[in-house]
């Protein structure tokens, strides 16, 4: 039976594609021969290396520090001997620094990575200070710092803990299969999560096409006693979106321009929660996560437990990949994931899968219409038919009038538009423009400032 709160306005319903993995069980995928461990897999400012080439890496080992508040450190997956930085491929397209750690195949824990702990006696500031050290961030693919938004400020009081276990993204199953084998793990991290920020509420979003993982962490509430609800949400994408998921767990509206501390909600996915358990109870940092690996061009898909750093190359090999066959290769799934132009790569915290797609790679877009179907299946209710046309002939004023920033970027402009334009590329090439020169703005009034 679907919750009884209301469903958001706009959204699609793309086809699902999960038959192929959702009743596979997670495994660990093949041991790689060495890591390439990103020191940018968060929003914010990238870690800082702290080892030097030739140094004996141990797994859990804090390998980069943050390098401010909004930042995250990383740690090594493996256990083996430092090569020195490399450079590899972020899904948004840059170049980003990585170590190289070449792997002796004796995953040799750090200690202070295996001390276990009373979590129940953990105050607020322990519980976001472990979380800090484990470099804990947004696992459904925002990758935000985990403890920053376990910091909120003191004017916005938080009553509410909505974990995002909808996973309306199509051929995705990663937190499917992690709700069915680790609900009790989830729960008590989301137990955690709500002390740090004072929250009396936990409610899990989980859309009803997922009837084994809603009846599994039911069964893990009556077990633990944690008192959570388990929301069962109608299938509408995108479901899982931050905005959509609290008005439909909560009947709450986010105001445009705002965040979900403004009506008393923090948002987590429930992978995040997962890590937020393993690094309060076992001092474990992220050393590896489940990704799907899926789509018609691997013959063998599957939910594996990769090593972060691990090269692409290696997960699709293993899942025999048809390379002749992809025409498209994607970080995460069809409808916001990142496409990929080479294998020059890793696997980063944010990631949750690896799609392989046949059909054409590009399409030949035709003139909007003005049918208005992206309008009315946008679920911010914006013009996107317009905010395209802006992007495109990069009129940032107007698109900034025209309230770009509050596009969420789930695609669903894209997959309704019978031209096949490809709008939501559009609105985020003018968001990240106008962030950019908003970035230059605050830097050059900065430098300007009179010193104190």
């Amino acid at each position: 039976m679907s919750h009884a709160k209301p469903l958001f306005k706009g959204g699609c319903h793309p086809p699902e594609n999960k038959d192929a993995t959702k009743e596979l069980p997670t495994r660990p995928a093949a041991p790689p021969p060495f890591v390439a461990v990103s020191f940018s897999q968060h929003i914010g400012k990238p870690s800082t290396p702290m080892v030097k080439p030739g140094e004996r890496i141990l797994r859990g080992q804090l390998i980069a520090e943050s390098s401010g508040f909004v930042s995250a450190p990383a740690h090594a997956s493996v256990s083996g001997t430092a090569k020195g930085v490399v450079q590899l491929r972020h899904p948004l397209g840059f170049l980003v620094d990585a170590l190289k750690i070449e792997n002796d195949g004796l995953d040799e824990w750090h200690p202070d990575a295996m001390k276990e702990n009373d979590v129940d006696a953990l105050s607020p500031d322990e519980i976001r200070t472990r979380v800090q050290k484990a470099g804990i961030v947004g696992m459904g693919g925002a990758t935000f710092p985990t403890h920053v938004k376990l910091a909120p400020p003191k004017d916005k009081p938080m009553d509410t803990l909505v974990l995002n276990g909808a996973e309306c993204e199509p051929y995705l199953t990663a937190d499917d299969r992690l709700m069915r084998e680790r609900p009790e793990e989830i729960l008590r991290g989301a137990v955690l999560a709500a002390k740090a920020v004072g929250a009396g509420t936990i409610i899990v979003g989980i859309e009803d096409n997922k009837p084994e993982a809603i009846q599994s962490m039911r069964d893990a509430v009556q077990r633990t006693g944690v008192k959570a609800t388990i929301a069962a949400l109608p299938v509408m994408y995108p479901q899982g979106a931050e905005k959509q998921l609290i008005y439909a767990t909560t009947g709450r509206v986010v105001p445009s321009g705002g965040l979900p501390m403004d009506v008393g909600v923090l948002v987590h996915n429930v992978a995040s929660m997962y890590a937020c358990y393993e690094a309060c109870r076992y001092s474990r940092p992220i050393t590896e996560r489940i990704i799907t690996v899926t789509g018609p061009g691997v013959r063998k898909p599957a939910n594996l437990w990769a090593r972060i750093g691990t090269m692409a190359q290696q997960l699709l090999d293993e899942c025999e990949f048809d390379a002749a066959a992809t025409k498209k290769l994607i970080v995460g799934g069809p409808m916001m994931g990142m496409p990929m132009r080479d294998l020059e790569w890793a696997t980063a915290k944010g990631g949750n899968g690896i799609l392989c797609r046949t059909d054409p790679a590009a399409y030949v877009h035709d003139a909007c219409i003005r049918c208005g179907r992206c309008v009315d299946a946008c679920p911010m209710g914006l013009l996107p038919c317009t905010l395209s046309n802006y992007g495109e002939a990069n009129l940032l004023a107007e698109a900034i009038e025209a309230n770009a920033r509050d596009c969420i970027e789930c695609g669903c402009c894209s997959y309704v538009c019978p031209s096949k334009r490809p709008i939501v590329q559009w609105v985020r090439m003018e968001k990240a423009e106008i962030n950019r020169k908003a970035q230059v703005a605050a830097a050059a009034a900065a430098a300007a400032a009179p010193a104190k």
